[in-house]
C-alpha cells in the first residue's frame, strides 16, 4: 500500500476568502485522492505564503494574482502553479445609506483596504494608484489586523468602504446582507487601470452573486492560484491535478467561487505554460488539455 503524502496548504487570516476556499479545497481533494492528505494553515496571506513556499516551509499556498505574477516572474523563480483558483474582480462595498456612488466619492474618507499580507490589498492599492490617488494624501487607507474586522468597520461607520474581490467573498457577503452596495471603477476608469497595469484583466461579478446585487458589476482583477514549492515531487503534483479535475463538480457544489477551479482555466490563466508544475503538465497532456 502506497504511503500517504501529507501536504501543508497556507491560506490567510481568518474571515477572508482564502481560509474558506482552502478548507473546501482540502476537504474535497482529500476525499477524492486517498494518497494525499492536505492540511490547511492560517498565514498572513499571499505576501507571506510566497516566502514560506520558497523556503519549503509550506508545500502549497494560496496566492492572489498580482503577488503570484510577481513571484513567478522573479529571476530563477522556483514556485509552480498547481491550479487556478478563481478570478477576482476588485470593488468596494459601502453601507446602503452611504452617499458614495463612485470611487471619487471616497476621496478623503477612511477606507479598509485589507490586511498587510493580502493580495487583495495589493490589488486595491494598484487600482487606486492607477487612477491617480495618493494613498498618503487622498485616501485614508486602513490596514486590517485580520480580514474579519473589515465588515464591522463599515457597518458601524469607522470605515466608509471595504475593498475586496470576487464571488463568495465573506466581507462582501456580510455587508451585502445588511443592505450594502457595491462601488466599482467606471468603464473609463477600467481602461485607465488596464493601461497602467497590463497584468490585470477586465472582469465581471455576475448579477445575483451577493444579496441585493441585481446587476453585474464590471471591474478589473486577476486570477488567484494554488502554488507549490519548487521541490514538490512530480508525482504529488500529478495526483493533485488529477484530484482537482475529478473533483470539479463536488468542489463547485461546496463553494460557489470554486466553480472556476478547473484544469482548463489553469491552462488559460497561467502566465506561461512552463510555470505550471511538471507533474500537472503531465496530467494535462494525458487528458488532452495541454498540447504535447
Amino acid at each position: 500500500m502506497e504511503a500517504v503524502v501529507a501536504l501543508i496548504l497556507g491560506t490567510a487570516t481568518p474571515g477572508g476568502g482564502f481560509p474558506v476556499y482552502g478548507e473546501a479545497f482540502a476537504a474535497t481533494l482529500n476525499a477524492q485522492e486517498p494518497r494525499i492528505r492536505i492540511e490547511t494553515r492560517h498565514t498572513q496571506g499571499s505576501a507571506e505564503n510566497v516566502p514560506l513556499l520558497e523556503s519549503d516551509k509550506l508545500d502549497l499556498g494560496l496566492v492572489a494574482g498580482e503577488v503570484a505574477t510577481a513571484a513567478l516572474a522573479k529571476p530563477g523563480a522556483t514556485l509552480r502553479v498547481i491550479t487556478a483558483m478563481y478570478s477576482s474582480p476588485g470593488m468596494f462595498v459601502v453601507r446602503a445609506d452611504s452617499p458614495a456612488r463612485s470611487i471619487a466619492d471616497l476621496k478623503g474618507r477612511p477606507v479598509a483596504l485589507g490586511t498587510q499580507g493580502s493580495g487583495l490589498t495589493v490589488l486595491g492599492r494598484s487600482v487606486l494608484q492607477s487612477l491617480g490617488y495618493d494613498l498618503e494624501r487622498d485616501i485614508q487607507a486602513i490596514t486590517l489586523e485580520k480580514a474579519a474586522d473589515g465588515p464591522a468597520m463599515v457597518l458601524d461607520g469607522r470605515a466608509a468602504a471595504l475593498w475586496g474581490a470576487g464571488v463568495g467573498w465573506p466581507g462582501f457577503a456580510a455587508v451585502a446582507k445588511a443592505g450594502g452596495r457595491f462601488v466599482a471603477p467606471s468603464p473609463e476608469e477600467v481602461q485607465r487601470i488596464l493601461a497602467a497595469q497590463p497584468q490585470l484583466r477586465a472582469m465581471t461579478i455576475p448579477a445575483g452573486s451577493y444579496p441585493g446585487q441585481d446587476a453585474p458589476v464590471h471591474s478589473v482583477g486577476s486570477w488567484s492560484f494554488v502554488l507549490a514549492r519548487g521541490t514538490l515531487p512530480e508525482e504529488a503534483a500529478y495526483r493533485l491535478a488529477r484530484a482537482v479535475h475529478l473533483s470539479q463538480a463536488p468542489l463547485a457544489a461546496r463553494l460557489a467561487q470554486a466553480r472556476e477551479t478547473t484544469m482548463a482555466n489553469t491552462v488559460a490563466a497561467a502566465p506561461r505554460r512552463d510555470l505550471i508544475h511538471p507533474g500537472v503538465q503531465r496530467y494535462l497532456r494525458e487528458t488532452g488539455l495541454l498540447g504535447r
